[in-house]
């Protein structure tokens, strides 16, 4: 017989080939609608792969009843939505998409920067909804981006590109990790500072850590007080490192002018999140990896994972510690 796969999503079927040959695949094809937990929780039960985004919550609850699950495959750098402890005590191989989305995820961050300083979505709206009726001097003005500071949170792999980027922009970088990197200062011409003192200095500070327990409200009503008045904060990393609430307080008081946000606490977002209501937000829907051939490159990885894990290979990409 062959192994049983279910994938949480619509996967496009150019991808899809490379598995249709070796394995029993069911998934779930509602585009618009995440699969239900019920749903899921009876698909498991029978399969020896499963393929899932950061959207479904794998627990212990859910792996329990996974009685023949090998492998779990996470359509995603992140991981944070599964128990890797849990799944390691049941022998339960969990495995991740790096690499390929660094640079189109880099591209997706610089051009909220770029549209956060320069409010292009309020002045895109502005011009749709019929408010421009004349032309004046300080009409919609933003904040220059060339020769502005640039702060980091977290120099890995996409913080190292978003570099890149900035420098055409002649950006001075400041940069805190937890491990400082001194090859990388001298590579890409960047100053390591304190954390405090990268809130302090920086006029666009972006949020590159990995969400940990260690990392949850790593920016909230004391950090954002370091900022200057003219800072943007960006987060394209991952909801809950920053304080949603304390963000609304402090764009809402001008204690910090603007945000750029692709992440949420909870995701999809609500209607009637208060952030949403603020006109210097620019707020989008976790789409940081969101290109064509990135999102294909994503969902290859995760196959050729799911794949190994199945066939008694090495998945190339491990992120727990497998036991049996």
């Amino acid at each position: 017989m062959k192994p049983k796969i279910y994938i949480t999503r619509k996967l496009p079927d150019q991808v899809l080939t490379q598995v249709y040959e070796r394995f029993e695949v069911t998934m779930w094809t509602e585009e618009e609608t995440p699969v239900p937990r019920n749903v899921l929780e009876k698909e498991v039960q029978d399969v020896d792969g499963l393929l899932c985004l950061l959207t479904e919550t794998i627990d212990e609850q859910l792996i329990k009843k996974a009685k023949h699950l090998k492998i779990i495959a996470n359509m995603a750098v992140g991981y944070n939505n599964i128990d890797l402890d849990c799944a390691s005590k049941h022998g339960i191989m969990v495995t991740n998409t790096p690499g390929v989305l660094t640079e189109t995820t880099a591209d997706l961050t610089f051009a909220i920067l770029m549209a956060t300083a320069r409010r292009l979505i309020e002045a895109s709206n502005y011009l749709k909804s019929g408010e421009w009726k004349t032309w004046s001097p300080m009409q919609l003005t933003g904040q220059d981006v060339f020769g502005a500071t640039l702060g980091i949170i977290g120099l890995g792999r996409i913080g190292e590109a978003l570099v890149k980027r900035a420098k055409g922009f002649n950006m001075n970088v400041l940069y805190f990790n937890r491990t400082r990197k001194y090859d990388k200062e001298n590579e890409l011409g960047i100053t390591y500072s304190s954390f405090e003192n990268v809130l302090k200095e920086s006029d666009f500070l972006c949020i590159m850590v990995p969400y940990t327990p260690d990392t949850i409200n790593l920016i909230g009503t004391e950090e954002l007080r370091l900022m200057k008045k003219s800072a943007i904060l960006i987060n394209t990393a991952r909801g809950g490192i920053v304080d949603e609430q304390a963000l609304y307080h402090a764009l809402r008081n001008n204690e910090i002018w603007g945000a750029g946000l692709d992440v949420f606490q909870n995701e999809p977002v609500a209607l009637d999140h208060p952030l949403l209501a603020l006109p210097n937000v620019l707020c989008l829907p976790h789409i940081g990896s969101a290109s064509i051939s990135t999102r294909l490159k994503m969902a290859n990885l995760a196959l050729t994972n799911l794949q190994a894990g199945l066939l008694g290979e090495a998945p190339p990409n491990f992120v727990n510690n497998y036991i049996k």
